[in-house]
């Protein structure tokens, strides 16, 4: 297939993502884009491949009554159809609204009904219980099914129908401020809001960090963070099709190791709770006290730093990522002495996930989430909060109404993060406005700070300071059961450690409680994110009546 000729006059600032497609089916139409792994091999997808498809798609949901400015809603793990159907919408006019595929089918209605989608493409999925069960009661929806076996059944099959239509003639020239997508934060309170994107935010932003990293066409990139996340969206669909970057997508969370080992990323972003269970992993196959040991000879050193970024398939990565969730810096200085530098950033769905990084990466400023990227402006106001100023930012929240709670009246986004900078220009985040909580004795408790100092002596999966109406905060606790956990040991273990904490802490803010949790927090039981934050909201409510019945001068209890 031949790509027709671009449309002239374009009146975006740069190329949005449609318009680069048609260019990179020109210039490299036989290069390799998209690598989806199938059955341990990989399923290769040309420009030219990915062009057609998307212009065919185009064709498709037309005759099946979308029209331009229509919102279409992708739901699907990540996949190459997934950018192809995003890119889809691009070519088509339609304005896009990915979902989690892991949303709970409260939430899918929701951002179905509030965006007004009548169109719903859904794919690879862990359980498409919830999916299937929102097709049944939004009748009206016409549905698209990927072509995996995990997909939900669906009224029509993408496969089917790029077979059966010809490749759309369609070019829409975009402005900088046309709608590209809608994008609901993963929210860890009430529902998620519909932030809006632009093609002139989305192609500024996706720049600037492209730049700053020096992101080129010989890096090789893997997309597993969800794609409905602005991160993913915009660090890696973005890069890829700004920059023409080869891009693979994993097969399955089973298979997830031996999927990076295949692509050998140069660029790897993740979140803080995958850094800890690959930390976990190489613990449980060794101590950490015989890491370090080894660690501490030139030789051993060598040897051992080389066998596990091996074995992490990041041997080729240049740059490596952390964001979405607060990170402990023990964690980021560990895997420094493993010589994987890891660079912490900071930004949020309004600001299209970019605002802060360390890079390039200073051992020094683990802690803070760097100082901000190019373009991007900050200050801290009077009470501590953050306050951001870029270019790439969202143009407001779909049916709501900006006011002051977003921005100042001389621009500024309220970000809702507590900070500080230093002399530098690094930012230190403290924790979010919203989980400072008050105690039975009116005291308040930032509960962030002293969750940093935990991770930093504990081995834990996961923890959390609640405390809002209990006389004192109570830390939830689950716990990593490494080979031969010792219960006792631990309870010895955890009560050293608080006991050193408390010495640190005002009096209404030391820890009397804390509760050994039975059951990891996770995105199915409701107390993670999709992005996998801890809804803080959700355990303060699971957990309200827990100092009703504990036992008087017992630090430690274990969940039933």
């Amino acid at each position: 297939m031949k790509p027709s000729p671009l449309a002239s006059g374009s009146q975006c600032t740069l190329p949005p993502p449609n318009e680069l497609l048609l260019i990179w089916a020109r210039m490299k139409p036989n290069d390799v884009y998209l690598r989806q792994i199938v059955d341990r091999q990989f399923k290769e997808f040309t420009y030219i491949e990915v062009a057609e498809q998307a212009l065919r798609l185009v064709s498709a949901l037309t005759s099946l009554g979308a029209k331009p400015r229509d919102k279409i809603a992708l739901i699907s793990k990540n996949c190459a159809e997934w950018f192809i159907c995003d890119l889809a919408m691009m070519l088509g006019d339609f304005i896009s609204v990915p979902l989690f595929p892991t949303a709970q089918a409260q939430t899918i209605e929701y951002c179905l009904t509030h965006s007004e989608c009548h169109f719903l493409i859904a794919g690879k999925l862990d359980d498409n219980q919830a999916i299937t069960q929102v097709m049944a009661d939004m009748s009206t929806l016409t549905t698209i099914a990927l072509p995996y076996d995990s997909a939900p059944t669906c009224q029509y099959q993408f496969s089917e129908l790029i077979a059966d239509y010809s490749p759309s003639k369609l070019r829409p020239v975009h402005q900088d401020d046309t709608i590209m997508s809608i994008v609901y934060t993963s929210g860890t309170s009430g529902y998620p809001k519909g932030s809006i994107l632009t093609y002139g935010s989305f192609s500024w932003t996706a720049k600037q960090i492209i730049d700053h990293i020096g992101i080129h066409s010989q890096d090789r990139l893997f997309s597993y963070l969800p794609l409905a996340h602005i991160t993913e969206r915009v660090y890696i669909f973005g890069s890829s099709i700004m920059v023409g970057i080869p891009t693979a997508f994993p097969e399955s969370l089973e298979t997830f190791i031996d999927d990076v080992k295949m692509q050998h990323p140069t660029l790897f972003i993740s979140v803080p709770r995958l850094w800890q269970l690959f930390q976990q992993r190489i613990l449980d196959k060794i101590p950490d006290h015989v890491l370090q040991f080894l660690l501490s000879f030139f030789i051993t050193k060598r040897l051992i730093r080389r066998k596990i970024i091996r074995g992490l398939g990041l041997e080729e990565a240049r740059v490596l990522g952390c964001g979405s969730a607060p990170v402990s810096p023990a964690l980021l200085r560990w895997y420094n002495r493993l010589g994987l530098e890891i660079t912490e950033a900071w930004g949020m769905t309004e600001s299209l996930g970019y605002g802060t990084l360390n890079y390039p990466f200073l051992e020094s400023k683990i802690g803070t989430v760097g100082r901000a990227g190019p373009g991007v402006e900050l200050r801290i106001a009077d009470d501590g909060e953050v306050m951001m100023k870029t270019q790439g930012m969202f143009s407001g929240y779909y049916h709501q109404e900006i006011n002051e709670s977003s921005f100042d009246e001389n621009g500024w986004l309220h970000t809702g993060d507590i900070g500080t900078l230093d002399e530098l220009g690094y930012l230190t985040l403290l924790g979010r406005k919203k989980d400072t909580f008050k105690t039975a004795k009116g005291k308040f408790v930032a509960p962030v700070p002293i969750e940093k100092q935990l991770y930093e002596k504990s081995r834990v999966e996961m923890l959390c300071l609640i405390g809002s109406g209990h006389p004192s905060p109570i830390l939830l606790v689950v716990p990593h059961q490494f080979p031969h956990f010792d219960r006792a040991r631990y309870e010895r273990r955890t009560k050293l450690i608080i006991d050193e904490i408390n010495q640190t802490l005002e009096p209404h803010a030391k820890i009397k409680k804390v509760l050994m949790i039975n059951k990891p927090w996770s995105i199915e039981n409701g107390f993670l994110t999709p992005t996998l934050k801890i809804k803080r909201f959700e355990l303060e409510r699971h957990y309200q009546h827990l100092s009703d019945n504990w036992p008087n001068e017992q630090l430690v209890q274990w969940e039933a």
